[in-house]
């Protein structure tokens, strides 16, 4: 076992923790605003990790990546993950369509914001020479960015299938079906190098576009 991997894993997957949080924050914010208080009610309105932490997506399936890294098993490993999913009564949405949707986007704009916050603290450690923290704080946001757009793509039980879900006028019953093989279209998807190619793409241009806001090169 190298134990380099497994420190380098234990670091990455407490950066990726808050990123999680915010995540599933903007999720449970969201459904409160649009008249759902079911997340509220759970407490989900925090950004405490540990009230958003999923037993299998936050905690084993994490734990197993990293020590597929620091095994000869396993080197090349992406480290993956879900928080635990933000209970959303969509009949308590007023007005539902639009709250549906806002509330499943609001996931990946938190997302998307903290990296914009993590760009500027990026610039700042650099003005100061902390070249180090500006490293780390790059690698942060590309996380971040990463994770919002690929729970954009309209795939269930991804955040941009709801999107695609009440465009279309899909009914909710047919959505709980697709949704029920979530897990093997997500395994497909993160094993496909076309899609993970454009996804990365896609995070990549999103953050030059934060970069050039910062003058960040």
């Amino acid at each position: 076992m190298d134990l380099s991997f497994l420190i380098e894993g234990a670091i990455i997957y407490l950066c990726f923790l808050p990123i999680l949080t915010v995540h599933e924050f903007g999720h449970a914010w969201m459904a409160w605003k649009f008249g759902d208080d079911t997340a509220r009610l759970q407490g989900r309105i925090s950004l405490n990790p540990l009230v958003h932490i999923d037993l299998v997506g936050t905690v084993i399936l994490p734990a197993l990546m990293i020590l597929m890294n620091a095994t000869n098993f396993g080197h090349g490993v992406v480290l993956f993950g879900w928080g635990k999913p933000v209970p959303v009564n969509i009949y308590k949405l007023h007005p539902r369509a639009l709250g549906d949707i806002l509330v499943s986007v609001a996931g990946p704009i938190m997302n998307f914001l903290l990296a914009f916050v993590l760009v500027g603290l990026a610039k700042l450690a650099l003005v100061f020479g902390w070249t180090s923290v500006t490293s780390a704080l790059v690698q942060l946001s590309v996380m971040s960015v990463f994770l919002g757009v690929f729970n954009l793509l309209p795939v269930p039980p991804l955040d941009g299938s709801h999107v695609l879900k009440n465009i279309i006028g899909l009914s909710d019953e047919t959505y709980l079906r697709l949704s029920s093989f979530g897990f093997l279209f997500i395994l497909i998807l993160v094993n496909t190098r076309l899609v993970m190619g454009l996804l990365s793409s896609v995070t990549m241009i999103t953050l030059s576009m934060m970069f050039y806001v910062f003058g960040l090169k």
